[in-house]
């Protein structure tokens, strides 16, 4: 049967349940004779008679009591899993994916992920790292984290984190045998840990910056790595500098573990924030997510706002 005929047959329901053309009518609120008429189509339809009419009453045949509670349990089921859409859409659940990079997870995110799962426990967050430029979208994302400057204009940006400053550094004993670079165009003298980012098709060029004046420099070394924490701490071995956030290395720089370098050329920039790609109505669980994770520290203008 034609899904249109649905609607017929929840008619049926009611009219079986009211005994009445005219009491079903008001509850559908259509006119007796409109509902008279379908009810008579369905009839017709299904080849057998579901109702007997008489002046005073309707009354379910054998074929239509036998229908009736087929229905009627089946109809109080879709009743109750709308009224469960009704609660989630209420309540904060369901399921978020995030794509983001190593160093967001724990610098940015899980920090304020934390408080925000143990208060909520049917929110489910999946957080898959990724230094390629993903497209949220054709990904089946909910939503992505990366820096300020690295989100499309046409998306939906919150910060959630400070800015940021990306900073040289090696250890004391890399230091002990070499000078120390007093330009980044020294670093071609130095061995290097590389990071390779799958969306600029090679090696990462690190870019300085001092007084307007913007450098990138490609740099060579014995180690490449797609991620932070391997070059963080093949750096503290003294296997050559490194370039990364400076929050990742602070504490190393306050212990002496790590030096760094060409500080006059890492000037602060946009940080973290979190992006989706339009402003339709979000889920709670999302709408959550965005206020546990937005930041509302002091932070210079970003060209994305929300």
């Amino acid at each position: 049967m034609a899904r249109t005929n649905l609607n017929d047959l929840a008619a049926f329901a009611t009219v079986a349940a009211e005994r009445s053309f005219t009491r079903a009518a008001a509850k559908l609120g259509v006119s007796p004779s409109a509902l008279s008429h379908s009810m008579r189509a369905l009839e017709e339809r299904l080849g057998v008679r579901l109702l007997t009419r008489t002046t005073r009453s309707v009354m379910p045949t054998e074929a239509g009591e036998r229908l009736q509670r087929t229905l009627a349990p089946c109809f109080e089921e879709i009743e109750l899993e709308l009224a469960g859409l009704t609660d989630l859409r209420e309540r904060p659940a369901g399921n978020i994916r995030i794509t983001t990079d190593e160093y967001a997870v724990g610098a940015v995110l899980w920090p304020a992920l934390r408080p925000l799962l143990r208060n909520y426990p049917d929110i489910k967050v999946e957080l898959v790292i990724d230094y390629g430029l993903t497209d949220i979208v054709a990904g089946h994302y909910d939503a992505g984290v990366r820096l300020g400057g690295m989100v499309a204009k046409d998306m939906i940006a919150v910060p959630i984190g400070p800015n940021m400053r990306m900073v040289t550094v090696g250890s004391p004993a890399y230091f002990a045998a070499r000078p120390k670079p007093r330009h980044p165009k020294d670093l071609t003298d130095h061995s290097c840990i590389n990071l390779r980012l799958p969306t600029h098709g090679g090696l990462y060029a690190w870019e300085f910056e001092k007084n307007g004046r913007e450098l990138r420099v490609r740099v060579e070394g014995q180690l490449t790595f797609n991620s932070g924490a391997p070059m963080l701490q093949s750096a503290l071995d003294g296997f050559g500098l490194t370039y990364l956030p400076q929050g990742q290395v602070q504490s190393y720089l306050d212990s002496g573990q790590l030096v760094q370098v060409l500080s006059e050329w890492s000037p602060a920039f946009s940080g973290y924030h979190l992006y989706y790609p339009s402003r339709r109505q979000t889920t709670p669980a999302f709408a959550k997510l965005i206020e546990a994770l937005r930041y509302r520290g002091p932070r210079q203008a970003s060209k994305h706002s929300d």
